[in-house]
């Protein structure tokens, strides 16, 4: 199984911790240059330190905010001029929980622009090298609420399904050039982002976290929560040589959880 990614540049965004990180150190060992983006430079420059350079790749991070758009678009631009970008993870944080139909404009708004349109305006500029390649790949770390909605995450579910539709229409579009689009739909996972849901619904219903953690375990036929490295090595192989023929996919990672086929 050809799994090689030597002489590819990958962008990771969100790449500083959870599951961007883990699927840096992946791609990492599959043998790319990776490029980490996030806020926090303390925390790229920890996480490019942790990336492994067997093979003579080079590694190194970008500070940009999602909600930004022109700086982001700027920011990339110029890092894709002086190294193309090969392999595109878009990843950020996801919205606050609540009710859809209690959340306010600006917090869809704001979802819509940190998701869509950082993912479109980051498309954008690394576009030009992946089609002087003739490939490319891009992967979008959404979320399983795609196909079925997660209770009192109205906004995520809305702005991730939206994403989840943007991505199977640009994978259509850009696959005569040599590049695949696909989702991954991250389960119930060790990250910063499990630890806010589960605060989250232990104030809204008295119970103690740990009695969350069980009865949202009890929907898992594994009956444990991912670890990031497990969602990462699945971003990974998407955007191995193995993977050229696996284009417009949501694969969900989430231990069986769905019952949806």
């Amino acid at each position: 199984m050809d799994l090689n990614l030597s002489g590819k540049h990958a962008l990771v965004c969100g790449g500083s911790e959870g599951i961007g990180r883990a699927a840096a150190i992946e791609l990492a060992q599959l043998g790319a240059s990776v490029t980490l983006l996030a806020r926090r430079e303390a925390a790229l420059r920890d996480t490019v330190s942790a990336l492994p350079a067997a093979h003579g790749q080079t590694h190194g991070h970008l500070v940009a905010d999602m909600a930004d758009a022109a700086a982001l678009r700027a920011s990339v631009e110029t890092l894709a001029t002086r190294q193309p970008v090969h392999i595109l993870i878009n990843n950020t944080g996801g919205p606050p929980g609540g009710a859809a139909h209690a959340a306010g404009i600006d917090a869809y708004l704001d979802a819509f622009h940190k998701h869509l349109i950082a993912g479109q305006t980051l498309v954008q500029a690394v576009l030009p090298g992946m089609r002087a390649a003739r490939w490319g790949r891009i992967v979008n770390v959404i979320s399983t609420s795609v196909y079925e909605p997660i209770p009192n995450l109205g906004v995520s579910n809305t702005i991730r399904g939206a994403v989840a539709s943007w991505a199977k229409t640009i994978s259509r579009e850009l696959a005569g050039d040599g590049i695949t689009v696909n989702n991954v739909l991250p389960g119930y996972t060790r990250t910063q982002r499990l630890d806010q849901i589960l605060a989250d619904r232990s104030a809204a219903s008295g119970k103690t976290q740990d009695e969350v953690a069980q009865g949202m375990l009890a929907t898992v036929p594994v009956g444990r929560f991912a670890e990031p490295h497990e969602t990462g090595g699945v971003i990974a192989f998407l955007c191995a040589p193995a993977a050229g023929y696996v284009n417009g996919q949501s694969i969900a990672v989430d231990g069986g959880r769905m019952q949806s086929i």
